[in-house]
């Protein structure tokens, strides 16, 4: 019952005509950002954070802009995977090798519905999911002390760097170069400054939205810079959208069983939405009995990723909310706009802020709503979006990078930091070194020095302490599982190679 108090509490403030409204604009915003190759919801959230400062938006409707963002690009991500053959984002990758055969096939309308309603069904059971389990994993960690945070940042970091990157060394220099800028600023034991090199400006830290807008949006702005502003354009022809009522029914058990794998890798910390879709893939592939068709233009090979990334990207929700610690790189930057809204996720959130996770639970629902009613009768238009050229949509990025920046912090010194960050995020990406664990490092740096102290105060300085309780000890196995199981598993994980296999597809 206190489920279904909380939750009609917070549909009274989804519902109200500025929230809704707000949930509106973030689901279109979202599905335009994802349907654009290459941008994905880490960049678009990170990109619309500043200005969601600007206008001055309170926690609960900055929250609900941002997640509806969110819930958007991932729906959003199939249109380009499934018209171009080029995901609009990672989580989708799984999607152009069943979507994109059945596009060349003449069933693109097909496709585009039957992903729209699988990403509906697996963001929908991942939001009951949230709100069922998520208030009982925050019971749960009222068992945490200084020795299980400090594990379970160990376990956030080699998850989120081992699985979402090609090489462990570059996952853990990514990491390491994260902690060491979040060292920069002031101790708060001591008050000495650290690593300032007597620059006053960075006696408080590095902002770290200065650093996400940075190593995401204006390091995506050098990207396209180097590409020449290439323009896109439509692989193949959209026909009529009609809703395929019998290929849905065929569809509906694959949506169901990959909404259940993709929660599950969602809500593990670090995992996210590409694991989710993979799993969700090689799931269904392997419980049917006509595998070869995957990879052909079989439906289930569409319906099932689409809904294991949505339910995996609403199942990153539950550590973040009730531990504070990121289950993907776009939770790692929602994270952020919480601590700068003075919000600290945890497992008090749930009793001391009721109206902010109940109100974000149901703008979610609210969201999951407005996308399905959205996605079907207006994918034209979203596909029309494709057709931007670069050359205009550069400009209209970088300005809002900027001036959101400006706005929010009043500072040309952040302005130049974050164009330095920027440079440092084209750089990684050249050398393929992932941003996000240097993003995590920056978050949630501070807080694991704290627990690291706290945990050598508590015992003395023996560091056997970090592992002297059962839920520590479980942490660091699954920290170290976590980081080692990708070496072997990275074929796996690997994109496979575009489904060229039948020569009917080729025929136009």
């Amino acid at each position: 019952m206190d489920i279904l108090s909380n939750l009609a509490m917070g549909l009274s403030i989804a519902l109200s005509p500025y929230t809704l409204v707000l949930a509106i604009v973030g689901c279109f915003v979202g599905t335009i950002i994802g349907a654009l190759p290459g941008l994905g919801p880490s960049n678009g959230v990170a990109l619309l954070i500043p200005i969601s400062f600007s206008l001055g938006l309170d926690a609960i409707s900055a929250l609900v802009l941002l997640t509806s963002v969110y819930y958007g690009a991932m729906y959003g991500g199939r249109i380009s995977s499934i018209l171009l053959n080029i995901p609009g984002d990672e989580p989708a990758m799984m999607t152009t090798l069943d979507g994109y055969p059945m596009a060349r096939q003449g069933m693109a309308g097909e496709a585009l519905v039957v992903s729209g309603v699988a990403s509906f069904v697996g963001a929908f059971l991942a939001t009951v999911g949230l709100m069922v389990f998520a208030p009982y994993l925050a019971r749960v960690a009222y068992q945490f002390g200084p020795a299980e945070y400090f594990a379970l940042y160990m376990l956030a970091f080699c998850t989120l760097g081992g699985i979402g990157s090609s090489n462990q060394a570059k996952a853990a220099l990514a990491a390491a170069i994260g902690l060491a800028i979040a060292m920069i600023g002031l101790d708060k034991t001591t008050g000495m400054p650290r690593f300032t090199f007597g620059e006053l400006h960075l006696m408080d830290g590095v902002d770290f939205l200065v650093a996400i807008v940075g190593l995401f949006a204006v390091a995506e702005i050098f990207h396209f810079i180097e590409s020449h502003g290439r323009d896109s354009a439509i692989g193949v022809k959209l026909g009529k959208i009609l809703v395929p009522w019998k290929m849905l029914r065929q569809t509906s058990g694959a949506m169901l069983r990959g909404s259940g794998i993709g929660f599950i890798a969602g809500v593990l910390p670090g995992a996210g939405a590409s694991l989710g879709s993979f799993l969700a893939y090689m799931g269904e592939k392997s419980a049917a009995s006509d595998k070869d068709s995957f990879g052909r233009g079989n439906p289930r090979g569409v319906a099932a990723p689409e809904a294991g990334n949505n339910a995996a990207a609403g199942g990153a929700l539950v550590p973040m909310l009730t531990l504070g610690v990121p289950g993907s790189g776009t939770t790692a930057v929602l994270l952020a706009l919480l601590l700068t809204l003075n919000i600290t996720p945890g497992p008090l959130l749930f009793t001391e802020r009721p109206e902010v996770v109940w109100s974000l639970i149901a703008s979610l629902l609210v969201a999951n709503v407005v996308l399905l009613l959205m996605n079907v009768p207006m994918v034209k238009v979203f596909v029309k979006i494709l057709s931007v050229p670069a050359w205009v949509l550069l400009p209209g990025v970088t300005m809002i990078a900027f001036v959101g920046i400006y706005s929010l912090t009043g500072s040309s010194f952040d302005m130049l930091m974050m164009v330095g960050f920027g440079v440092l995020g084209y750089v990684m990406r050249k050398l393929d070194i992932p941003t996000v664990p240097v993003i995590l490092g920056i978050l949630l740096g501070n807080s694991m020095e704290d627990n690291l102290r706290r945990a050598m105060v508590l015992s003395d300085g023996d560091w056997t302490y970090l592992f002297s309780s059962p839920i520590a000890l479980g942490l660091w196995i699954a920290a170290i599982m976590g980081f080692i199981a990708p070496i072997f598993l990275r074929r796996f994980l690997k994109k496979p190679p575009l489904p060229a296999t039948d020569p009917t597809l080729n025929e136009d």
